[in-house]
């Protein structure tokens, strides 16, 4: 198992599951400009390690992610503004666009931002003591990056819900609505993520990587371009050495062995 630790953030690999874990809950797991830096350099390391399958963000304390540091936008100029949320912007574009599968492990409150980065993940798993909220639109600051992401994962009008009200809503809830996978007892969180991750990772890396860079680039498609695109990604998956190795241990009735080709 190889540790990495900061301030702010910490970087575990154990078998083929990578785990970045916001070690500020004094300050409520803030995004601030630091914390996006390490977070996006963080990603793109763990990304780039061939045997880390699926990687996992979690948290420490009573708080998954409170949101940008208010500190930081509080007077800030014009430009610094711009900087903070292109920055925001580039690190939740980057979770979706690295190969591997990751999944939020939601232990606590996640607000604005915190809510954004839920939903951005491919996956989520949460306590039932979780709780979700946007609370710009009380503070004069409407939450219109997190809106991106949000409206992409619960739909119009419950996402506008959020947005408008600025009230929370709880782990089933955000459950329901379809923010997050599913709700487990605060106990059972890290066994049920870790659970998941591992089964995830049983698969092809290739598969993984063909399956998540497939699934963003048709969501936003009509269905007839999305079809188009899709009949030529499985072709060019099927001549893969993985499909043949996978289809063929199909046929023998054994476990594959993946070459990650």
């Amino acid at each position: 198992m190889q540790t990495f630790s900061s301030e702010s953030l910490s970087m575990r690999v154990s078998g083929r599951v990578g785990t970045l874990t916001f070690t500020r809950p004094e300050r409520r797991n803030p995004l601030s400009v630091p914390t996006m830096h390490e977070f996006i350099d963080k990603l793109e390391r763990l990304s780039n390690m061939e045997e880390v399958a699926v990687i996992v963000i979690g948290s420490t304390g009573n708080a998954f992610c409170s949101g940008h540091d208010l500190r930081e936008i509080h007077g800030a100029g014009l430009e610094e503004e711009r900087e903070l949320f292109a920055l925001c912007s580039t690190l939740m574009q980057l979770i979706q666009q690295i190969r591997q599968p990751v999944i939020a492990a939601v232990q606590g409150i996640a607000a604005a931002a915190g809510v954004q980065l839920v939903a951005t993940c491919d996956l989520a798993v949460a306590s039932d003591e979780s709780r979700y909220f946007t609370p710009g639109v009380k503070m004069g600051l409407f939450c219109s990056t997190p809106m991106v992401a949000i409206s992409r994962a619960i739909g119009r009008k419950r996402a506008l819900q959020m947005l408008m009200t600025g009230q929370h809503i709880d782990a089933h809830t955000a459950a329901q609505w379809g923010l997050i996978n599913e709700v487990v007892s605060h106990d059972e969180l890290d066994g049920r993520v870790m659970a998941l991750a591992e089964q995830i990772a049983q698969s092809s890396t290739l598969v993984l990587k063909v399956g998540k860079q497939a699934f963003y680039q048709q969501i936003e498609l009509s269905q007839a371009k999305a079809y188009e695109l899709m009949s030529e990604t499985m072709a060019v998956n099927a001549v893969t050495c993985d499909a043949r190795e996978g289809i063929g241990a199909f046929f023998e009735k054994r476990t594959p062995q993946w070459k990650g080709a």
